[in-house]
């Protein structure tokens, strides 16, 4: 019952963060990532601990109760969960590393956040002890108030370009380079391009197996949720994220909605919902039999892309059937509307990296 009681907690500390995470929505747009005090809100839900092992401090849930937890702080504000659905998913793929580079992310500081950016944008060139890594990764949402970084990479040997891998690198290894992100949506992220020039990353912290399912079982970890599909648990946080923004749009419909409408594109934005939980629900439960197979992974995918593209096409019908007091700056349905399509195409092409 720990993880159940401990996912509880979260929930409630979402609770108890609510009128500080709706709050600083205006302002972490303004400033272009999340204000502080909104980070120090999410760190005190827990929500970062979600899928991290039990063994470092976290609380080692299933991937779909995270997906809940994301919904509502997205509701509250989209770019506060488009951080926690980013941020909340790397410590499902360090907790299938080895025992060292573990330790290394959480001995000292349980609470240290992971950003990721999982295109294959760098190059890993061998060394003496491990590798020389240069690149440039874009959109890598949350960077700012992070520690370490997982970044996509290919080895490059004698015979050229090889080998998928993630790079586990310190966040202070690497360029965040400012002014970067101007987003017309989701502009509170902070979703930065980091670049690596020529850093040297010891062989430890290069993690093969990720993206083809075996690392789990390389690394020994016992928890079906560690045994999920990449392509199903890594753009899960940001798609609950979508569809948390759809449902913040519809708390803030004015007056000059149609009920009838209003009615409709709720219940579309709760069959999107429901479709997000159950497609994960339905690859854990496969995932305890063994490992699934391609044709359940692509479908895993198609199926959060679709709950995505209903949830954002409800809050279109929510915003072209209000008056034109919602569009002004001022008004949060806007916000959300904005930070929806910029969240869609974040998962659109998120679904195109774990092909």
């Amino acid at each position: 019952m720990r993880g159940v009681d401990m996912t509880r907690d979260v929930l409630d500390g979402i609770d108890e963060q609510a009128a500080v995470l709706r709050a600083l929505g205006t302002v972490n747009e303004a400033l272009g990532r999340l204000d502080d005090r909104c980070a120090e809100a999410l760190r005190r839900c827990g929500v970062m601990h979600m899928l991290q092992p039990e063994e470092f401090g976290g609380v080692e849930t299933h991937p779909a109760d995270f997906a809940d937890a994301v919904f509502e702080i997205a509701r509250l504000d989209g770019s506060a969960g488009w951080v926690a659905g980013s941020v909340g998913v790397p410590p499902w793929i360090v907790a299938t590393t080895d025992r060292r580079p573990r330790d290394e992310v959480w001995e000292a500081d349980p609470d240290s956040w992971i950003a990721s950016a999982y295109s294959v944008a760098g190059l890993l060139f061998p060394v003496a002890g491990g590798y020389r890594l240069s690149g440039e990764w874009q959109c890598v949402a949350g960077v700012d108030h992070c520690d370490w970084v997982v970044l996509g990479a290919r080895v490059v040997d004698t015979a050229g370009a090889a080998g998928l891998v993630y790079v586990l690198a310190p966040a202070a290894d690497l360029l965040i380079v400012e002014d970067s992100w101007n987003g017309v949506g989701l502009a509170g992220a902070g979703s930065k391009t980091v670049a690596a020039d020529d850093v040297f990353v010891p062989a430890h912290r290069v993690q093969r197996g990720v993206a083809d399912g075996t690392a789990a079982e390389q690394a020994g970890a016992r928890n079906p949720i560690y045994h999920l599909p990449f392509g199903v648990v890594a753009p899960l946080g940001i798609t609950a994220a979508v569809i948390g923004m759809a449902d913040g749009a519809l708390a803030h419909h004015d007056e000059g909605s149609d009920d009838v409408a209003i009615e409709q594109a709720a219940a579309e934005i709760r069959a999107s919902r429901l479709a997000l939980l159950d497609t994960v629900s339905s690859s854990f439960h496969l995932v305890l039999d063994g490992p699934i197979d391609a044709g359940v992974r692509k479908r895993a995918r198609r199926d959060q892309v679709a709950a995505a593209r209903r949830a954002v096409r409800a809050v279109d019908d929510i915003v072209s059937r209000s008056s034109v007091d919602a569009l002004r700056r001022d008004h949060p349905l806007q916000r959300f509307w904005r930070d929806a399509h910029v969240g869609l195409a974040g998962v659109v092409a998120a679904s195109g990296l774990m092909s």
